[in-house]
């Protein structure tokens, strides 16, 4: 979701009331909120996860360490978000997701030192994507990656210990592949073996994205 300086909470207690209201009217749905980091506030985190009670708590931190001053924010840096990440981990979030767009002139080395922190952090699912340039003030593309480094990536984060790993050119924060990853898994473990829980079209529980 957009920030929103002017609530004192940076608008987690909204977020945590809206997830909460789309789970009174449908039961079937799981919940993922896509958030800032809050200006680093522990409190305003622990609201969206424990009043809000999301199935998967995402923030993204964008870029590799290095890009994080040119690219991001000001207010942004890669400390806090991570820290955002763990803490949300820490104090309730049953399945954290984060995101990293490649293309910006970072390497190899540094894409593989990002996600290890990531996972350090225990962030459970990544996405992996093709940055591309949205306006002509913002960034200029410095490299179309190749679909065989996306691959790479992805094996990578899987030895790493990420629970789902969804990188490629077209990849984005909220991809159909991880929604349906964590769709199914969030099915299994609320279930534990049962058959996945059905809506009244006789379809699978989806997720709902709040960004």
């Amino acid at each position: 979701m957009i920030d929103r300086d002017d609530l004192t909470d940076g608008g987690a207690a909204h977020v945590a009331k809206t997830g909460r209201r789309i789970k009174h009217h449908s039961a079937v749905h799981r919940v993922e909120t896509l958030v800032g980091d809050y200006g680093g506030h522990r409190d305003d985190i622990r609201t969206v996860v424990q009043e809000g009670r999301p199935d998967v708590f995402a923030h993204n931190v964008e870029v590799v360490p290095r890009l994080q001053r040119p690219i991001r924010d000001a207010r942004c840096s890669w400390n806090r978000s991570i820290n955002t990440l763990a803490v949300a981990k820490e104090i309730g979030s049953s399945v954290t997701k984060s995101s990293l767009m490649v293309g910006l002139g970072e390497g190899r080395d540094e894409v593989l030192e990002a996600m290890q922190l990531l996972r350090d952090a225990d962030v459970d699912v990544l996405t992996i994507g093709q940055y591309l340039q949205p306006t002509k003030r913002h960034a200029p593309v410095e490299r179309y990656v190749e679909p065989a480094e996306f691959a790479d990536y992805e094996q990578a984060g899987l030895e790493m210990g990420f629970r789902f790993v969804a990188s490629g050119p077209l990849v984005r924060s909220s991809y159909r592949a991880a929604e349906a990853f964590l769709t199914e898994v969030l099915g299994e473990e609320a279930n534990a073996g049962e058959a996945p829980m059905m809506d009244r079209y006789g379809k699978k529980r989806s997720l709902a994205v709040l960004t």
